[in-house]
């Protein structure tokens, strides 16, 4: 069987970003539209957060607007550049592509290009890489600054120390991230993109509770049937919708609003670059490199409307 042959595949800027799009999108929050997206940012995007102060007064005859005013504070949210650089033998895909793309018919169907399998296999871990830097990413080497380290890093934002989280103390521990929003920022209850945003561990923990696992739960559990009352649906917690973040870690849950949350790329960003480069027709060996020229950050807009459970 011979080796597939790679077409010239080099992409640059606005046509890199179709393929990075692909890759950085893929990420399970990111699919799931769980955060805001801000998919053009080339460079740096500044977010104005505005709080009024003494807006409503007890009424008079005169115009007077001494006491009351707007604070206007900067976020800016800088995307960090991030890149792949990868070499694997043809050999090493070659079946699975063959396998995958080939019909079950008696007439088999054209492959596709081997180039855009190997993009395909190489954005899948790029999704995987970006879920785990959204949420618990540090600025380092191949990552960027995630949601707990930006929220640590805010004063504002409304802090609660974990605790191991267990079937038996999930559902008192989820509500002490609530109470502290009643008392600390009781404005983002009742918003309709209000989301409670949980470790993996945590979001299997209350299923379990709910499942009769939970001392104030009866034996059977929801609705009498165990654990077998979850099929993989939506998830929610006293009314607010709960997303399970699969980057985040174990023991942590984060409340606020989707909107109060975002993610920045430049996916038409002319940095932006995809390369697949048969390395045959360069030095006679059957290696591929793969390149990937990319950016990707997040940022939070209003701290105080954050409790963070870490």
């Amino acid at each position: 069987m011979a080796n597939p042959t790679i077409t010239a595949s080099s992409y640059a800027g606005e046509f890199a970003g179709k393929y990075l799009g692909a890759a950085l999108l893929s990420a399970s929050t990111l699919d799931a539209g769980a955060v805001t997206i801000l998919p053009n940012i080339k460079y740096k995007a500044a977010m104005k957060v505005g709080a009024f102060s003494n807006l409503v007064r007890s009424a008079d005859c005169d115009f007077d607007a001494t006491t009351s005013g707007l604070t206007l504070t900067e976020k800016v949210l800088t995307p960090t550049e991030l890149q792949v650089n990868l070499q694997i033998c043809k050999k090493e895909l070659h079946a699975d592509w063959e396998a995958a793309q080939m019909g079950f018919s008696a007439f088999d169907e054209l492959p596709p290009l081997f180039s855009d399998y190997v993009i395909s296999r190489v954005a899948a871990e790029v999704a995987n890489a970006t879920e785990t830097s959204i949420w618990s990413g540090a600025a380092g080497e191949g990552s960027f600054d995630g949601y707990l380290q930006v929220c640590l890093a805010d004063s504002d934002v409304n802090d609660i120390t974990a605790s191991a989280i267990t079937s038996a103390n999930v559902i008192a521990q989820l509500g002490s991230v609530v109470d502290s929003a009643v008392t600390n920022c009781p404005g983002i209850l009742g918003k309709e993109d209000l989301t409670m945003y949980v470790s993996t561990n945590v979001a299997q923990a209350y299923i379990r509770a709910l499942g009769g696992f939970a001392s104030n739960i009866g034996g059977a559990g929801t609705d009498n049937k165990g654990t077998q009352w979850y099929n993989g649906g939506a998830l929610s917690f006293e009314g607010i919708n709960m997303f399970v973040a699969k980057g985040f870690g174990s023991n942590k849950a984060l409340l606020t609003p989707k909107s109060n949350l975002f993610f920045g790329t430049g996916l038409l960003d002319d940095r932006n670059e995809v390369k697949v480069i048969d390395m045959a027709d360069i030095d006679g060996s059957q290696n591929v490199r793969v390149v990937m020229r990319y950016t990707a950050g997040v940022q939070i807009g209003i701290g105080n409307d954050i409790v963070l459970y870490s």
